[in-house]
């Protein structure tokens, strides 16, 4: 699949190639089920034994596809395979609750070992890939455009890796990490969750992490959104955080997305964090965002929609430019927030750059 990268991302090659060797290998492939455009999917996933890979060749498909079986590979060819809606299909619960392809554990048996390459799924009312409850999901080179929710939506789930991909023009966020969705509760523990190396333009928000912790987003592109990077949490314990975010390239994020009724309009916001704590906010290049919402600025820290203030984020050696109105803003209460070493020009309060 054709990426459009930036020079800032050009270290992010070695990075991708190093954490995809750092996931479990694979079981040796036992059967290769190869499908070609009129005929299922969902018939292949199911004939399926652990370690086998479905192939899809190029061309349409009009389907929604579930998998809720470990050891199991569903590759494409590219951007020629593609999977749309169906709007008569029946008997799937992954069509009927709306999603392009499902990759679905239960909260007592995580769905392991699953990988989706090499293909695109657009057009969706909800999900373009919706995975709950998984261990060591890996989506890799994957395109979720059109979506009427979210891009790539991952809850309940540990130890993925998500990379290479492009999600646009997504109603929601072009990638999605959650403790749970239809829950409250504190944060989950994702046990090393890998965000990397992803295109993501046009959606609401680029990349959204909500209640979760012990992850990393890094050297992604992320433009043309309402806001770049959202982490989120609450009154929740755990609280949200001891993430990483570094190395991205976050620009230009300045479509206007309106009020609902937890939140602000959002425009112009590259990195906010609101009721977080223990993080690292580095080496990521920030331009061009501006806005008059509240959360508008280059990294915001900022109260969560219940009060839940921020604490111990630390935010070093990050590049920005043209935000407005402001590069770096702390518009929070929270304690031991830390700024230093970055290059700005315009801070809230003054002294931050």
């Amino acid at each position: 699949m054709s990426k459009r990268r930036t020079h800032y991302l050009a270290g992010g090659v070695a990075a991708l190639v190093a954490s995809l060797g750092a996931v479990p290998p694979a079981h040796a492939a036992t059967s290769l089920h190869t499908v070609y455009p009129g005929q299922s999917i969902q018939a292949a996933v199911d004939a399926a034994a652990p370690g086998d890979t479905v192939q899809l060749m190029a061309g349409t498909y009009h389907e929604s596809v579930l998998i809720n079986r470990s050891d199991l590979t569903l590759r494409g060819t590219g951007d020629s395979t593609v999977l749309v809606p169906d709007p008569a299909q029946t008997g799937n619960a992954c069509a009927t609750a709306g999603h392009g392809i499902c990759v679905a554990g239960t909260d007592t048996e995580k769905v392991k070992n699953v990988r989706i390459n090499s293909l695109t799924v657009s057009g969706f009312p909800k999900n373009g890939i919706d995975a709950s409850n998984t261990d060591h999901l890996r989506i890799v080179d994957v395109g979720a455009h059109h979506n009427g929710n979210q891009g790539i939506s991952q809850e309940k789930s540990i130890r993925a890796t998500l990379t290479g991909n492009e999600a646009t023009d997504n109603v929601q966020a072009g990638i999605f990490l959650a403790n749970s969705i239809a829950h409250e509760g504190g944060a989950i523990d994702t046990q090393g969750t890998v965000i990397r190396g992803n295109r993501l333009e046009g959606n609401r928000i680029g990349v959204v992490v909500r209640r979760a912790r012990e992850l990393t987003v890094d050297a992604n592109d992320i433009s043309g959104n309402c806001g770049g990077v959202f982490v989120v949490g609450d009154e929740g314990v755990p609280k949200a955080g001891a993430l990483t975010v570094r190395r991205n390239y976050i620009h230009e994020n300045n479509k206007y997305c309106p009020p609902n009724p937890r939140l602000a309009f959002i425009q112009g916001t590259g990195i906010l964090f609101t009721g977080a704590e223990d993080s690292l906010v580095t080496e990521n290049q920030i331009e061009g965002n501006r806005g008059d919402s509240p959360m508008s600025g280059g990294i915001v820290l900022f109260a969560s929609v219940v009060g839940t203030p921020n604490n111990r984020i630390t935010v070093t050696r990050n590049v920005l430019s043209d935000n407005g109105p402001a590069d770096l803003a702390d518009r929070d209460t929270g304690a031991d927030n830390t700024w230093s070493r970055n290059t700005c020009r315009v801070s809230e309060p003054a002294g931050h750059c």
